[in-house]
């Protein structure tokens, strides 16, 4: 696990650490394992400084929960589901239509994407200085959207045609030096392994003997998890997405195209945006933007899958309808980043069955709080901003 740090974990616990590293790491939590791995039943990952719940007070206790809910700034917080029910029981149960591509509202999206950008790199040119952060964070919440529509394409459920998907994917990434495929197998994994120990690909916990082993990784986390928390995003697109060695024979070749589109967008249009406007042009114009875009990455993976109480369990623990239902977040924010991030938010859904289309997912939602809000009153979990 010597790349979790650079995975975009929910905080750490500091148990039985010197208090001068408490004091340090703060709301950092650390996940304990000594020698070889032991079995454990589950591991608590928190992304806000919390003290975990008690072991005495039982999970399924409904008056418990909403009083934990309420401790933690949440709108509800789900009872387990009954041991018997299957992620299959869940997608069955969602109506036909939200499995349905609409190519009106997918290309939608794109042109609501490409304008709310256009329109932010005009307020980027024209506003004075002390507007500049205003447009910034526009810009960078539009660039956002392009992020949801390769996310889209990925998961086949943006066209019909898939060599569409997968072109729009690649174009809709590039800007953003995101690698299309290698980002698309990674993140298949991520929804096959959701909260799995040591295979989740998005969010793994730090071992104990891994920090205490290592004094760089301890001051990278006090940073990390310090000034840099909103951008750690950066650390690891870095480290997953351009190392060819972490992909299967099969998968290098669709790699390598991938990251050729990348490098020939550096290629060719940073120096353009340099020779247009220099230097300081390309960090207002697109260095600005892009850190932009990954204060939402970071934000809004670490809100989907972190909670005080949601574990992380070892495969052979590891229940793949409690992980996508009850180990997901949705979150309501402002309906203008709702808008320009196609309802990127509406997470719960999108776990149940990534074919979903974005402009389905209020629907699923809605027939999900319906369907399995009735046999497990507090089973989605929303939390509020």
């Amino acid at each position: 696990m010597d790349q979790v740090l650079l995975t975009l974990l929910s905080g750490i616990s500091c148990t039985k650490w010197p208090n001068s590293c408490l004091k340090k790491l703060g709301h950092v939590k650390l996940n304990l394992r000594k020698g070889k791995r032991r079995k454990a039943t589950f591991v608590q990952a928190v992304a806000v400084p919390t003290s975990p719940p008690s072991p005495s007070l039982p999970t399924d206790n409904t008056k418990y929960l909403k009083q934990l809910a309420d401790s933690y700034g949440f709108k509800q917080i789900g009872e387990p589901l009954p041991e018997d029910v299957t992620l299959r029981d869940i997608v069955a149960s969602l109506p036909k239509k939200v499995f349905e591509i609409d190519d009106t509202k997918a290309w939608g999206a794109v042109l609501v994407s490409v304008t709310s950008y256009a329109l932010g790199i005009f307020m980027i040119a024209k506003a004075p200085w002390y507007l500049l952060p205003l447009a910034w964070a526009w810009t960078g919440t539009a660039v956002t959207g392009f992020f949801v529509i390769g996310h889209d394409c990925a998961h086949k459920s943006f066209s019909k045609n898939k060599l569409v998907e997968d072109i729009v994917g690649t174009l809709a990434f590039m800007p953003l030096i995101y690698p299309y495929e290698p980002w698309r197998f990674k993140h298949d994994q991520h929804h096959a392994k959701t909260n799995m120990l040591d295979e989740d690909t998005a969010w793994l916990p730090i071992w104990k003997e891994h920090i205490e082993s290592s004094p760089a990784l301890r001051k990278s986390l006090i940073l990390g998890y310090g000034p840099l928390r909103p951008w750690m995003s950066i650390a690891h697109w870095v480290s997953w997405h351009f190392n060819l060695r972490k992909f299967r024979k099969n998968e290098v070749k669709r790699v390598k195209i991938s990251l050729a589109a990348v490098f020939a967008f550096m290629a060719i249009a940073w120096p353009l945006i340099i020779c247009k406007t220099g230097i300081v042009g390309w960090i207002k114009f697109w260095l600005m933007p892009w850190l932009g875009y990954h204060f939402w990455m970071s934000t809004f993976t670490i809100v989907h899958h972190t909670a005080p109480h949601i574990p992380f369990k070892n495969s052979n623990e590891w229940n793949a309808a409690q992980a996508q239902l009850n180990g997901t977040v949705h979150c309501d924010y402002p309906r203008w980043i709702e808008v320009l991030c196609h309802d990127i938010n509406v997470h719960i859904p999108h776990h149940i069955s990534s074919k979903i289309p974005w402009y389905n997912l209020r629907v699923a939602q809605q027939s999900l709080e319906e369907n399995w809000g009735k046999v497990c009153p507090f089973v989605l979990l929303i939390y509020k901003i």
